[in-house]
């Protein structure tokens, strides 16, 4: 009777190298998903209606998106709530990155603006990149007797509540924006939310309010033709389309506000499509008529990793808390 052989002993060596190859299967894995996404169509989900500045920057990405990475990029508008019709949807998706956000400012503002929402937006969705931030402008009617924000400051102190500041809406940017304003000087001037942009400018242009925190887009026509005023640009930084009006800043040390515009995708979506995404996109963003047609809007990009679009998301939704608390403002 002859005994079975003893299994062959694995050297040392082969046994590393099985061992390795084992460990790195997932690692393969990842790639291989990575570059194989996207296999199909991706939905680019925009919380407004068609033609606005968030729309046209989603129209703009999805374009250069599609032609990068071989499939379409589609932008579906899911207008209303404040976005959060919008953002429900993407966060309700699975997380395959085939469905995705075109996240604002409005975002970060709507997580305090409003008590109950069936989404944590922050914890909710991954971030995936940057892409805009667009400069807003404080502007008034040129009756408004003030040539500088010193001066607008000084005139609505000795006059509270005689300026009517318009917005788009309540917990709109514009309005937030405004609200930090008075937050951070001291002054106080009546609100009048409006139901969109348009017809408060329409107001502004026809002296029946008197301040409004405006988009560029929007605005800069109306400034060069000498309708309205500009008196300081939002940003910490100049902008090129109006270089000789000053930033807030400097004359209220740490102001800022704009408006941003990224791309978010449901929460635990692979990290290897968030990585593939973020690398098109900030490729995209170094296309010369990208940021040529973003200097129109009154906006430079923002590029950077997913986690600093994180990091920017986290932050605003703080500061926005603190000003939605400090004002008091409630959705109508």
């Amino acid at each position: 009777m002859k005994l079975p052989l003893p299994a062959p002993r694995l050297s040392r060596r082969r046994w590393i190298r099985l061992a390795a190859a084992v460990i790195a299967l997932p690692a393969l894995g990842r790639a291989a998903r990575a570059q194989s996404y996207p296999s199909r169509s991706v939905r680019l989900i925009v919380g407004y209606a068609p033609g606005g500045a968030t729309d046209i920057t989603a129209r703009l990405i999805a374009a250069r998106l599609s032609e990068r990475l071989g499939q379409q990029f589609i932008v579906e508008n899911r207008p209303g709530a404040t976005t959060n019709i919008a953002t429900e949807q993407v966060v309700r998706a699975p997380a395959d990155g085939y469905t995705l956000l075109m996240s604002t400012a409005a975002n970060a503002i709507n997580a305090t603006f409003f008590e109950r929402l069936n989404f944590d937006f922050v914890r909710d969705t991954a971030p995936v990149a940057g892409v805009i931030r667009m400069q807003n402008v404080l502007e008034v009617h040129p009756d408004v007797p003030a040539r500088s924000v010193a001066a607008l400051i000084a005139y609505a102190k000795a006059n509270p509540d005689r300026l009517i500041a318009g917005s788009a809406g309540n917990g709109s940017p514009g309005h937030v924006s405004a609200e930090l304003f008075k937050m951070m000087t001291g002054t106080r001037m009546l609100h009048v939310p409006y139901r969109g942009i348009a017809p408060a400018l329409a107001d502004l242009l026809g002296g029946r309010i008197h301040v409004l925190f405006d988009n560029m887009a929007t605005a800069i026509e109306p400034i060069r033709s000498g309708k309205l005023r500009a008196l300081g640009v939002t940003t910490t930084f100049r902008s090129p389309l109006l270089p000789d009006v000053p930033t807030i800043a400097e004359s209220v040390p740490g102001y800022e506000a704009s408006s941003w515009y990224g791309v978010s995708a449901p929460k635990d979506t692979p990290s290897e499509v968030i990585d593939r995404l973020n690398g098109a996109i900030n490729a995209v963003l170094t296309e010369g008529p990208i940021v040529a047609r973003f200097s129109t809007l009154g906006g430079v990009p923002l590029a950077g990793s997913a986690a600093a679009f994180g990091g920017l998301i986290a932050d605003e939704t703080e500061k926005w808390g603190r000003v939605v608390r400090f004002s008091g403002a409630k959705p109508d």
